[in-house]
């Protein structure tokens, strides 16, 4: 490995904490200050170090969106992943909304988001398996990637077991949120007032399930990108001095 893919490699370890910023700081300045030790020591970077390192911030980025995303609010307040309704529920909320029955409508969105919350603290689990498992071959595919490559490397190898772990969850969240008692009402609502078409049919379950994910992955790659581009960004005196180089 020549002198610039080693610098490049030791970057990418605070790079690619992902989502850093005040929690888990302390561990990855750990597994950056090893790896910097050994290059001052030597002159020779340290693969495995670097590697070892890479994983550490990995799962202190993920915990991050994890946190983010499983929040109150954590849907419901950002409008980059808000969940709204169905568009195939336009037309009905809007004529819910003219008769005075809004509430019902904003009781179902708002249950969506509260559903996709409590669900994705599940990805947890599921993304710290795939940086267990990441081969030497992974580090280097996301160090010479693009500003969202390590978002995809987790969307390739988690996407699969994510939404099977989602979709039990989701549905319980849904009914522990009243999601379908909320939906019955809206339904009703709407069938009670003369002479409109049938409401659209919608599989509540896979449109919450699938939107949770999406989200998921969003603020994912928006906080790689952030840490990536924008010195601002960087809020450590470690991650500036590293980035100065």
């Amino acid at each position: 490995m020549d002198f610039l893919s080693r610098r490049k490699l030791l970057a990418i370890v605070p790079l690619l904490l992902v989502i850093v910023s005040s929690n888990g700081c302390v561990e990855v300045e750990q597994a950056v200050r090893r790896a910097q030790q050994d290059l001052t020591a030597s002159g020779q970077l340290d693969e495995q170090t670097v590697i070892a390192g890479l994983k550490e911030a990995l799962k202190v980025g993920t915990e991050r969106t994890v946190l983010d995303t499983s929040s109150v609010d954590g849907f419901l307040g950002n409008a980059l992943i808000h969940i709204a309704l169905p568009e195939q529920y336009d037309g009905m909320a809007k004529t819910l909304r003219k008769v005075g029955f809004g509430r019902y409508v904003d009781e179902l969105e708002v249950a969506m988001n509260r559903a996709a919350e409590k669900s994705a603290g599940e990805a947890r689990e599921v993304f710290w398996s795939a940086i267990t498992s990441m081969s030497v071959n992974d580090a280097f595919g996301i160090l010479k990637g693009n500003d969202t490559a390590a978002t995809d490397y987790f969307r390739d190898k988690t996407s699969v077991q994510l939404r099977q772990r989602f979709e039990p969850i989701v549905k319980a969240k849904m009914e522990e949120v009243g999601l379908y008692r909320v939906s019955n009402q809206v339904i009703s609502r709407y069938k009670a007032i003369p002479f409109l078409e049938k409401p659209a049919v919608v599989n509540l379950d896979d449109y919450v399930t699938e939107k949770a994910l999406s989200g998921l992955f969003t603020v994912l790659a928006q906080e790689e990108q952030k840490i990536r581009q924008d010195p601002a960004a960087r809020t450590t005196e470690l991650l500036k001095k590293v980035f100065s180089k």
